[in-house]
């Protein structure tokens, strides 16, 4: 987890705009740097470095002997840098990961060296020689990136909004502040540069289908045969996912909800750390409130796994006070993506602050890729149920995986997520579609089967029914959606909600608890509600709220 910002171009002080790169600081505690392209006029690169591997020589902006011309600014972790490295015969300076990217680059452009990777990254490499920039954002958008855009031209990035507001007042033309917009995952995008540092796009498109087999030599790569066990090739392919993402050389925890998919890579990692070598014990995290279910699961499976388990207790008070920056940690309003953030942000402050874990694994993807919440035990058809799958894994990097980054990255953690391994989801997606449905109301069914019978984990884990993360931490007679829902009716008035549509014309708040966050977002970033392209929603269920306790079919089949 690292903090990558540039400035290309553009009217205004540089100095000014310079110290925006501040404000993403909390993403690289370890190091910082600001660097100049003596190149072009007003080009100036920023780096806030998490240190994970190479801490001699992994700093960035990165540049090699062999290739002065190439500076590189990557926030990632390239899972197979070693394979390639061997398989191409680069001769790298560094043993950091992100390196590789460079020498990819070189040999085939930037299409080329993101097919190669993988891992999760968002990177810019400015090339001198061609006098061209290009932007990069892996397949699910676990990692983030943002642009300031006046028209086809780019004047700044950043892994943040924060690090971007304010930078440009209005363009040339008007008074129209340039707009921020979320880099598209799994694209490229490349832009020739003046010599004042303007860019101008050239070039665009996507190198990786969610669903599509990856393009480099995948560790392991199966193919459905009539005779083949899918159920040992997806034991075997989470495996291999929570395997590579061993490569640290700090500290390892996870996540532990006590739910299914925090506590199949809980254990997976538990038992994978002790054969890669690892001395030290795994450190597992769960938080909840009196009456958690989830607090209760969690402590039966890091009993069973022999994790260092560590418990967070919090009062409703404790909620409450995170709010607000939870949402500014966020850079959302999305009504059900807060509610669990607050609870994901105060656990990564607990670990920042009382442990000594900075790589931190986490189930999160699982349940896109899976058909694993609720409201999928209700599809309509097969077809519908693998669409709705895929509409989620395309939309994750607004919801599930902005909150496992920003939530983390607040508090100086890498997270890692297993479940959103290239080669896992594209063969799950691979297998007949009625296979990968809810069956005998039980959702995830195939995933609880690959894995019941093992003695991984204790088989009430196992086939523990799904409970939201939001919803799992309190208790069933005070769920987190009671709490912050009573607390917004004190908080806005029926007269405001009346006038939501005038005051929030776009993506205006639905409900007393909506309006109340989309205030706190415009506190910090006004003007940005277009940040969120959609809000989260579930389907085939009679609620209104996207909590799955409100469900009809909550806990039943």
């Amino acid at each position: 987890m690292c903090g990558i910002w540039a400035l290309f171009g553009g009217d205004g002080n540089v100095a000014e705009q310079c110290s925006c790169a501040l404000k993403i600081a909390h993403r690289g505690p370890d190091s910082f740097r600001l660097e100049s392209v003596r190149h072009f006029e007003r080009c100036v690169l920023g780096f806030h470095r998490l240190c994970i591997n190479d801490g001699e020589h992994g700093m960035q902006p990165m540049r090699v002997r062999r290739y002065p011309h190439l500076w590189l600014c990557c926030n990632g972790e390239i899972y197979n840098h070693k394979q390639l490295r061997d398989q191409f015969g680069f001769d790298c300076d560094t043993d950091c990961d992100c390196e590789i990217i460079i020498h990819l680059y070189e040999k085939g452009g930037v299409q080329f060296a993101a097919e190669q990777l993988d891992g999760v990254f968002a990177f810019i490499l400015l090339d001198t020689n061609k006098k061209q920039v290009c932007f990069t954002r892996d397949t699910f958008g676990v990692r983030p990136l943002f642009s300031v855009t006046e028209r086809d031209s780019v004047l700044a990035v950043s892994s943040e909004v924060k690090g971007l507001m304010g930078m440009f007042k209005k363009t040339k033309n008007g008074d129209v502040e340039p707009a921020i917009k979320a880099f598209p995952p799994g694209c490229y995008k490349l832009y020739d540069m003046s010599k004042e540092g303007r860019t101008t796009l050239k070039e665009h498109g996507r190198f990786h289908e969610i669903g599509d087999m990856p393009k480099y030599n995948a560790l392991f790569k199966p193919h459905m045969t009539p005779n083949q066990d899918h159920l040992e090739a997806i034991r075997l392919l989470l495996e291999a996912a929570v395997q590579k993402r061993l490569m640290s050389e700090r500290r390892i925890g996870c996540l532990l909800s006590g739910g299914l998919d925090s506590s199949l890579i809980a254990a997976l990692l538990t038992k994978n750390a002790r054969k890669a070598g690892i001395t030290y014990p795994i450190q597992t995290y769960s938080i909840g409130m009196e009456g958690s279910p989830d607090i209760a699961a969690a402590k039966k499976v890091a009993d069973h796994i022999g994790s260092e388990h560590h418990e967070v207790r919090l009062t409703p008070q404790d909620l409450l006070d995170a709010v607000e920056e939870t949402i500014y940690c966020l850079e959302s309003y999305d009504l059900i993506t807060i509610r669990g953030s607050v609870y994901n942000y105060l656990l990564a402050r607990y670990i920042q602050r009382e442990t000594d874990s900075v790589v931190i694994y986490s189930g999160e993807g699982s349940d896109e890729v899976t058909h694993g919440y609720i409201y999928f035990k209700k599809a309509p058809s097969d077809e519908a149920a693998d669409e709705e799958g895929r509409r989620l894994l395309r939309e994750l990097y607004m919801f599930d995986v902005l909150r496992t980054d920003r939530t983390t990255a607040a508090h100086g953690l890498e997270v890692r997520v297993p479940f959103l391994d290239h080669t896992f989801t594209s063969y799950y997606l691979s297998l007949p579609m009625e296979l990968r449905r809810a069956r005998d109301g039980i959702e995830k069914y195939l995933l609880r089967e690959a894995f019941s019978g093992t003695g991984l984990l204790p088989e009430e884990i196992l086939w523990r029914p799904k409970e939201g993360f939001s919803d799992g931490v309190s208790a069933e007679n005070n769920s987190t959606h009671m709490m912050l829902g009573n607390f917004a009716q004190s908080k806005v008035t029926d007269e405001m909600m009346a006038n939501a549509k005038k005051t929030f014309p776009t993506n205006p708040p639905k409900t007393k608890e909506g309006y109340y966050y989309r205030q706190v977002f415009e506190r910090y970033f006004p003007g940005k509600g277009d940040l969120m392209l959609v809000n989260w929603t579930s389907k085939w269920t009679n609620s209104d709220d996207p909590s799955a306790r409100t469900q009809s079919n909550y806990k039943s089949s």
